[in-house]
């Protein structure tokens, strides 16, 4: 266990913890909501947090039927192994996002 303590603490030494500024040249100015979408997704702690169907129940606000419908579709960016089903947090929020008219 030490090795790997070891190994952790040159890694976590050696990256840059500096922010970098990322310039993105786009051919269209973005949308407000496209502009909204990014400084939401900004704010997130973890964005890359899995979601159960529990979770994604209590968001929506539909029963546990219909949430498993959900990650059964098509369109829902959900990891289905086994019988875990589970969403990303930042493709559950794009996805929401594109689903609100």
């Amino acid at each position: 266990m030490n090795e790997i303590d070891n190994i952790a603490m040159k890694v976590a030494n050696e990256i840059d913890t500096e922010d970098k500024k990322i310039n993105i040249h786009l051919p269209a100015p973005l949308t407000t909501e496209q502009l909204m979408a990014i400084q939401s997704i900004k704010r997130l702690k973890n964005p890359f947090k899995m979601l159960s169907v529990k979770d994604v129940m209590q968001d929506l606000n539909i029963c546990e039927t219909i949430a498993y419908r959900t990650f059964k579709r098509v369109d829902f960016p959900s990891i289905n192994i086994g019988k875990s089903n589970q969403v990303m947090l930042i493709s559950y929020l794009i996805w929401k996002m594109s689903k609100r008219v």
